[in-house]
């Protein structure tokens, strides 16, 4: 009996370090984080920025349905690498595609969003620092070169012309068209994305939609040992293994910057690549110098940077909650009244047990305000009308693994054992229930997650969160206050509105080597009374005819 006593206040204990280290994440990231005590609110509730994205084509080349999903699809990639922000991404009239972003979006967000051309790789025919502005400009017309051999491969130096030269020389950084889409088999002009240097570029050797994935790792030497860097582990697929290895092959060895290929992302050059090795199997580390940070960007620049067609920004403007404050109240009311009739269901079915229900609520609701206020923070969670609802039928998850757990216990009471016993031996029957229980509804909340997008991946998402903690309450809360409860008079006497009386029950045994008879109930008691009923007609029509019998 001490033993469970104990290993109910040990429960009590963590779930209190629990709740304090999670008030403790908070106020670090309400302090250092710019974050806030309060949830975020999603589109719907909260309104946002709107970005209209235009395609760039070529004069009377037109987009495809095909493409446009490509491209909304790659564009939600990028945006929910922030986390899940609620945003809506659609199509409109066939050509644009519709950001829509809940809150004022971050500058990274929106630096994923205008990054909306083409992804490629090319290899660096020549490259120079940036001309100041004002630099002069060459007018003679380069002097007739003897003509030469047609280039042989991407990083062939015969791609530099003298009157491509000559452009070179005079470029600056400012003339630079990010709208305009380089064709994918001449050399461009360009420059980095920071306008710090200017490049001649080859054509494109490797396309951004064979990028199979980008992960940010700690940065290795060819014995395989740390530097103490960092690194972007580059992974290809489709032709981007066989691109790779011809490219790599055949700038590997030559003087820099003719040993480099660039990552070109919207015309500019994300930055440029040397090639020590030869990779073959599609599979590269690339370093420099990185930080976290920035290996995280270039992570996700590569990753979600490769679009079939190339976009610019048509409008940006901001735009009011497509539900708003009414709908909001709606929503916690719909809560509130969901809650209020769980809280007089559980004091009508399990007198003062209720009053255990109503506690676990509030440490779930505890719990649940607590991490979601953390991932809102942290992660760029945001509470849409979806979300809500998930949360109210979280009240009900909840209240299921109550009633399974306190009908177990009935269970056993009923059986004649001491509330003691009957306590332990129902948690260990309830607690495989409601695990079961629960894994089914986590499951669902993942599949729904994976397979959806908007409100409803954030119903999916906050439905798995109160899932979770569902079982820490029940764990941590709910049967350790039980364990102590039963220690009282009130509980272990089985008093009438404890809830958990006996006599009430129908038990059949009660107390040391006291029985009685089972109480019956409903249909049983009725056919009982009617057997007994008949049983008195026969009993009597019997003493009739031995009485008829005598007189004769």
């Amino acid at each position: 009996m001490a033993k469970a006593r104990s290993k109910g206040a040990r429960a009590l204990i963590w779930l209190a370090v629990l709740i304090a280290g999670l008030i403790g994440v908070n106020f670090s990231a309400v302090q250092w984080g710019g974050g806030s005590w309060a949830p975020q609110l999603a589109l719907d509730l909260e309104g946002g920025t709107q970005i209209v994205l235009e395609p760039v084509v070529a004069e009377g080349a037109s987009v495809t349905q095909e493409q446009l999903d490509q491209a909304v699809a790659i564009i939600r990639q990028r945006v929910d690498a922030s986390g899940v922000s609620e945003a809506e991404i659609t199509t409109q009239g066939g050509r644009n595609i519709v950001v829509a972003l809940p809150g004022e979006p971050d500058a990274a967000t929106m630096q994923r969003i205008q990054a909306s051309a083409k992804m490629e790789f090319r290899p660096v025919l020549q490259s120079a620092p940036a001309n100041p502005p004002g630099a002069p400009v060459p007018t003679e017309t380069p002097a007739p070169a003897e003509p030469a051999a047609e280039p042989a491969n991407a990083w062939d130096q015969a791609w530099i012309t003298p009157e491509l030269q000559a452009e070179f020389a005079a470029f600056q950084c400012a003339d630079i068209d990010t709208t305009q889409v380089a064709p994918a088999d001449e050399p461009f002009i360009t420059c980095s994305t920071d306008g710090s240097a200017r490049f001649i570029l080859g054509p494109v050797t490797v396309e951004g939609a064979d990028i199979a994935d980008a992960q940010v790792s700690a940065a290795t030497n060819s014995q395989g040992q740390a530097t103490g860097g960092w690194a972007v582990n580059l992974e290809l697929d489709g032709e981007g293994p066989a691109g790779f290895e011809a490219t790599t092959r055949g700038i590997t060895g030559l003087p820099e910057p003719q040993n480099q290929f660039a990552v070109v992302l919207d015309s500019t050059v994300l930055m440029p690549i040397t090639s020590n090795v030869i990779i073959t199997d599609g599979n590269a580390q690339i370093t420099g110098g990185f930080t976290q940070e920035a290996a995280q960007s270039l992570a996700d620049q590569l990753r979600f940077g490769a679009l079939p067609i190339g976009f610019q920004v048509q409008s940006n403007e901001t735009i009011s909650a497509t539900l708003g404050d009414s709908q909001l109240r709606a929503g916690l009311l719909a809560g509130l009244i969901g809650l209020v009739l769980v809280v007089l269901y559980s004091v009508f079915q399990y007198r003062a047990l209720g009053l255990v229900v109503v506690l676990s609520l509030g440490i779930a609701a505890i719990l649940t305000y607590l991490v979601v206020t953390f991932l809102s923070s942290t992660e760029g969670y945001r509470l849409s009308l979806a979300g809500i609802a998930g949360l109210v039928i979280s009240i009900g998850i909840t209240a299921d693994s109550f009633i399974v757990y306190f009908e177990r216990i009935r269970d056993e009471l009923r059986e004649g054992k001491h509330l003691s016993s009957a306590l332990e031996t129902g948690w260990k029957r309830a607690f495989r229930t409601i695990l079961v229980s629960d894994a089914v509804s986590f499951l669902a909340a993942v599949i729904l997650f994976l397979l959806s997008v908007g409100n409803v991946r954030g119903f999916a998402y906050t439905l798995g969160i109160t899932t979770f903690i569902d079982i820490v309450v029940v764990a941590l809360f709910t049967h350790p206050l039980l364990r102590l409860l039963s220690r009282t008079s009130f509980f272990a006497q089985g008093h009438s509105w404890s809830g958990l009386d006996p006599q009430a029950l129908g038990a059949v045994y009660r107390g040391r080597a006291k029985f009685r008879e089972p109480v019956l109930a409903g249909r049983a008691a009725r056919s009982s009374k009617e057997a007994q009923r008949r049983q008195t007609i026969a009993e009597r029509k019997a003493a009739m005819a031995d009485a008829s019998g005598k007189e004769d």
